[in-house]
């Protein structure tokens, strides 16, 4: 697997848990999900993905994206 779809599966995975999060434990926890829509909406931009560089000290080889 490749570091971009990588960070993407990590990133629908950090939205669903922390919509379950929400529903089935606090209602604060939407904020989690506000802040992963926030990282991927700023690495859309800048190109800067935190998970995308823990990824890439895994050894995980890269994409063409990060």
């Amino acid at each position: 697997m490749s570091l971009d779809r990588s960070v993407l599966a990590f990133a629908g995975f950090m939205v669903l848990l922390s919509v379950a999060l929400t529903v089935w434990v606090s209602p604060l926890f939407v904020w989690l999900t506000v802040f992963v829509g926030l990282n991927m909406l700023q690495s859309a931009f800048t190109g800067f993905c935190p998970a995308a560089m823990i990824f890439r000290k895994l050894g995980i080889k890269p994409g063409c994206a990060f």
